[in-house]
């Protein structure tokens, strides 16, 4: 019996493989006559122009990193601080309600973050965040590129904002539940010792679970890479490389949400699926990336005393 449910148990794990393996040979039969129509060009090759058959992914990818990292230099702190005043500070009659709340609002579907963010966010912003943001940062020297322009209120900054949003409730849920692990003991021997609660946090809480907590970020920065519907309603979807994260700009998610039905030719159809397969292997190597990381912590445990 023991034997049959290893064997049992072995073949879930190698299906999880075999569909990842099967999903990587899709995609690249499905992008072969891009792949040999532009090599390693597609990568950085700005022109998108579906009449001449001319594509490049640049553009696509550029705005997933951008929005990317605009979402969690955003949602990390946030989420930080929401963990920490769940677990250390708030009393108890707020924890559960306000956990609840913070939990909720994973549950919201993209789409509505979406329609929320083209017609409520984004004239809110355009109004007033994005020309205070122009008059002041935009006139610094080379950090003002990036605030430059006019305000449109749609773009890959306003993108990476509701991204952001989006991302909170699942870093801070990860964060809150690893904090909540640390044993109280640890704790309140700092605390008796004459630490502060920052000093708590940053001295005993992190080292504890910095893999919980680097898991977590993980988590929030695959949701951010892959999101679809949320991106694709603000981010502006022009084809256009451009230095201002005001500026309209466009994500792989949104390339593919919203020019797969109209794909007209093999060339075209081919172009969309190496989006696709572009995608999965930036997702695969931030993951593998993490993965690395956690086993360099996990090594360096107890190797300072």
């Amino acid at each position: 019996m023991d034997v049959a449910f290893a064997w049992l148990t072995r073949s879930f794990a190698f299906l999880v493989f075999s569909i990842l393996a099967a999903i990587l040979v899709s995609l690249v039969i499905g992008s072969q006559l891009t792949l040999e129509k532009y090599g390693f060009s597609f990568l950085w090759t700005a022109e998108w122009n579906p009449v001449t058959e001319e594509f490049g992914a640049l553009v696509p990818i550029f705005g997933t990193v951008v929005t990317s990292l605009i979402a969690m230099l955003i949602g990390v702190p946030v989420s930080f601080g929401i963990a920490l005043f769940l677990t250390e500070l708030s009393p108890n009659w707020l924890k559960r309600p306000l956990g609840t709340a913070i939990e909720l609002l994973a549950a919201i579907p993209s789409i509505i973050y979406g329609m929320w963010g083209l017609f409520v966010f984004a004239p809110l912003f355009q109004t007033h965040i994005q020309p205070f943001l122009i008059g002041t940062l935009g006139h610094i020297p080379f950090f003002g590129a990036l605030f430059a322009g006019p305000p449109l209120g749609i773009g890959m900054f306003t993108a990476g904002i509701v991204l952001s949003i989006m991302v909170i409730p699942f870093i801070a849920a990860v964060m809150r539940d690893v904090f909540e692990l640390v044993p109280p003991l640890l704790k309140e021997s700092a605390y008796g010792l004459g630490a502060t609660t920052w000093e708590v946090v940053w001295r005993v809480v992190l080292p504890y679970t910095k893999v919980g907590v680097i898991g977590g970020i993980m988590l929030g920065l695959g949701r951010a890479l892959g999101e679809t519907m949320a991106v694709t309603f603000v981010i502006g979807n022009a084809h256009r490389l451009a230095t201002s994260l005001m500026a309209p700009g466009n994500s792989i998610a949104s390339s593919l949400a919203n020019e797969f039905t109209e794909a007209v030719g093999d060339v075209y159809f081919s172009a969309l699926i190496e989006l696709g397969l572009i995608l999965f292997l930036i997702t695969t190597v931030v993951l593998a990336l993490s993965k690395l990381l956690l086993m360099k912590l996990a090594r360096g445990e107890g190797s300072q005393t």
